[in-house]
């Protein structure tokens, strides 16, 4: 609190010829001290009372500041405890400002930041403070009035200060309010931070799980999906990807791969991992002279196939039937600046299986093309095989397409694209034609010699699936 009455310099000695000054000073200084007496009196018999302008104040605090109203109710001893020591350390500082000026900061210092740890409003806790001072000075100017009304006008030359004090207190307390918030809000997102990245590297403790989805906002068994996000150094975009349709993301940044944590909504995700094991695709007949209608046929029953499955425990498994396929464009739809590189996981069951999916995001995401894109994991599951298990797709495409090494380099990329186009177009000679700008028959001819170049039958379903495999191996091992 600022003294009672402020210090004032001595006027300069007039000059011997100046005209003579009113003597003003000496009757301010008089004034002054018959102020600091009668506020002094009624302070001390506000110190003697003080239980009972407790009292007053938690009843004007709760009556005024529905904020206050639930502490009160939760700890009503805590709370007025908290404002007989705040009301204490006021009305000694009007008795004596310097020394009791440090306990009164360490009071208000102490419920500042109380207060912001219990997460009560700011506003609400200043406000409580000023009806402490209002109700202070209200004290001040009824026991002047009753003792000595006379005097109640000299209360006017301390007012400034009493209000200074109130001010100065105010200020105390925003600074500690703001101070443990920031502690707080740090502690908060490096708490949530490390509960997202253990749920991601799925190191999470099922006993943590309630905690995190508490931190994340998220519930513990909702149906979710982790989108990866890499730079792809044309847009410095990594981590600006939005997912859109989704009901809630969480993002988390890492060194150099984003990860968002996907809650999707209603109806999202359905049908994932229930493939009716049924294919009923059909070739177009044209592969005579090759494989004959069955190629084709053959072909497109690899290509259809559900392959989910349930295991022993009833926990369902990722599939590729068209159920899947109508649930993949269902997802959220990632998207970022152009140059970013985008992975998407399947959908899975619940927070304890987010280090999964963002296990398969990585997978999704090391297929993605270095100048940006979007690789949704459902969607290329054969590749993914090959990716995750780079030796082995090695090893597939050097035994399938090893013997097409003995052959012209520009002979064997040409072999290789009409292979790769006719599988595009299930196994459709003519498509693939079209495509290449070439004759059906000059297709059929070209996987002719590829099926004499490696002993391999494109009618045959086994083969058929490892050529596929080998190329895709081939390409994204190559690049």
């Amino acid at each position: 609190m600022h003294p009672a009455v402020r210090t004032r310099t001595a006027a300069p000695r007039p000059a011997a010829t100046a005209a003579p000054q009113p003597r003003a000073r000496r009757v301010r200084s008089l004034i002054d001290a018959e102020a600091i007496r009668v506020l002094h009196r009624a302070a001390r018999v506000l110190m003697d009372d003080l239980a009972d302008l407790t009292d007053r104040l938690m009843a004007v605090v709760q009556d005024q500041e529905p904020a206050y109203r639930a502490a009160v109710e939760s700890d009503p001893a805590g709370v007025w405890q908290e404002m007989h020591r705040s009301l204490r350390h006021s009305v000694a500082s009007l008795l004596d400002p310097r020394g009791a000026r440090d306990g009164a900061r360490r009071c208000s210092w102490r419920i500042g930041a109380t207060r912001a740890e219990q997460g009560l409003p700011l506003d609400a806790v200043l406000h409580a403070f000023r009806l402490g001072g209002s109700l202070v000075w209200q004290g001040l100017v009824e026991e002047t009035s009753r003792r000595a009304p006379e005097d109640v006008r000299l209360l006017v030359h301390v007012a400034t200060d009493v209000w200074n004090f109130v001010d100065e207190h105010c200020t105390i307390v925003t600074d500690a309010y703001r101070q443990v918030e920031r502690q707080l809000t740090w502690r908060r997102e490096n708490q949530v931070r490390l509960l997202a990245a253990a749920l991601l590297d799925g190191t999470s403790r099922i006993a943590d799980l309630p905690e995190t989805a508490r931190a994340l906002e998220m519930p513990e068994h909702g149906r979710y999906v982790v989108v990866a996000v890499a730079d792809g150094g044309l847009g410095g975009a990594r981590g600006a990807a939005v997912v859109r349709g989704a009901a809630r993301v969480h993002w988390h940044a890492g060194v150099d791969v984003d990860y968002g944590i996907v809650l999707l909504g209603e109806g999202e995700g359905e049908g994932v991992g229930e493939g009716d094991g049924h294919g009923n695709g059909s070739g177009d007949g044209d592969g005579h002279g090759v494989n004959g209608r069955d190629a084709g046929q053959a072909h497109a029953r690899v290509n259809t196939h559900g392959t989910g499955t349930r295991t022993g425990t009833g926990t369902r498994t990722s599939g590729t039937g068209p159920r899947d396929a109508r649930a993949a464009r269902n997802l959220p739809e990632p998207t970022g600046d152009p140059g970013t590189r985008i992975g998407v996981s399947g959908p899975v069951d619940g927070l304890a299986a987010v280090g999964e999916a963002r296990r398969l995001a990585d997978t999704a995401l090391r297929m993605c093309p270095a100048d940006g894109g979007t690789i949704r994991l459902a969607e290329h599951l054969p590749a993914a095989l090959v990716v995750s298990s780079p030796e082995l797709g090695a090893t597939l495409a050097d035994r399938v397409l090893g013997p097409l090494e003995r052959v012209d380099p520009a002979d064997r990329e040409i072999l290789l694209a009409t292979l790769a186009t006719w599988l595009s177009c299930d196994g459709s000679a003519q498509r693939a034609g079209e495509r290449l700008y070439c004759h059906r028959n000059t297709v059929l001819n070209r996987l002719r010699r590829f099926e004499q170049l490696t002993g391999r039958s494109l009618a045959r379903p086994s083969d058929l699936v490892e050529i596929s495999l080998a190329l895709t191996a081939r390409r994204l091992l190559h690049d």
